[in-house]
């Protein structure tokens, strides 16, 4: 059987793949090319991760497919209950890279406590000439220790994020529709742990008494933070999303910038991906990075197997 891995896969998940007699393609298709070479190809499993677009077309063009994985967490690039009507499996791995996004999270928070978003734009260009001034400019930070993070989608990305925080000492609240309390393991080097139960929250509780607020929540319909949610926020508070573009209403986020209401925000990913508007790029209170949550040589490395895995389990079954 062939399988198209047309965002790319990790070496060690094409290893298990062909280790059990699958053949691995890597071929950068075209999205609009994408149902002619599995169906020339006759492709029986096609693995994306956030480009590529598996829609209803190709699910009813491409009588061949048997699986469609995704190399991550969320699956809105992809036409999941339409194909499982179909009798196609979707996959994803949900847990592969979580610590991954969790540290790009903090990645974030770091820079925004401490300025950094904005002194790496400014020191090559007046560091030799504004020293004094810059450091000056810089001299208010803040420590994450002892401050209120507040985790809005409390899944196993959000699980991760709240291990770290615990870890620096922070206050951590959530906020989940679906999850109503969690006992939260804090793993240490020496093989040592604690156990911390967080029980979730309204979010409208999340909003007002966190400090910081990261976004851990699939794509949906509409802004969850708007105009109205930033203005029930702590003054100065931070916010993180690493998650999806579109959850924040980014010209409400760059008018509660310019305001002061928001003193940082992280982003990852966009409204208007793969060109994100001009204002969140050019504002100086946003630390930017190009949707990388799960870019890590370990978390590719984690998907790819995990797929294998899966993948390999699938068709050993249906085979059998």
């Amino acid at each position: 059987m062939k399988i198209l891995a047309n965002d790319g896969i990790s070496k060690s998940g094409i290893i298990t793949l062909e280790d059990a007699g699958f053949e691995v393609i890597t071929t950068k298709v075209a999205q609009e090319q994408v149902a002619n070479y599995i169906n020339k190809n006759e492709i029986s499993v096609i693995l994306v991760r956030s480009a590529t677009q598996v829609r209803k077309d190709i699910i009813d063009n491409c009588p061949s497919l048997k699986i469609i994985g995704r190399g991550g967490v969320g699956m809105d690039n992809i036409d999941v209950e339409y194909a499982r009507e179909k009798g196609i499996h979707v996959i994803n791995t949900p847990a592969a890279s979580s610590d991954s996004v969790a540290e790009l999270v903090f990645a974030h928070l770091f820079s925004g406590v401490r300025f950094l978003y904005d002194s790496n734009r400014l020191m090559p260009l007046e560091g030799d000439s504004n020293f004094n001034s810059l450091k000056k400019s810089y001299a208010a930070g803040t420590e994450l220790k002892g401050k209120t993070l507040g985790i809005i989608g409390f899944g196993k990305i959000g699980k991760s994020v709240a291990r770290i925080a615990l870890g620096l000492g922070m206050r951590v609240i959530a906020s989940d529709k679906f999850i109503g309390n969690a006992e939260i393991r804090v793993d240490f080097y020496n093989g040592q742990f604690i156990n911390v139960e967080i029980s979730t929250e309204p979010i409208e509780d999340i909003f007002k008494h966190a400090d910081f607020i990261t976004l851990h929540v699939p794509a949906q319909d509409g802004h969850l933070i708007g105009k109205t949610e930033l203005e029930s926020m702590k003054d100065g508070v931070g916010i993180i999303n690493a998650s999806r573009g579109g959850i924040i209403d980014e010209v409400a986020l760059v008018d509660a910038l310019d305001s002061g209401k928001v003193a940082f925000a992280g982003l990852d990913v966009f409204e208007e991906e793969p060109k994100p508007a001009i204002q969140v790029l050019m504002n100086p209170k946003v630390s930017l990075t190009p949707h990388i949550g799960a870019a890590t040589l370990e978390a590719q490395d984690r998907i790819g197997t995990e797929l294998a895995e899966q993948i390999i389990s699938i068709l050993k079954t249906a085979n059998s």
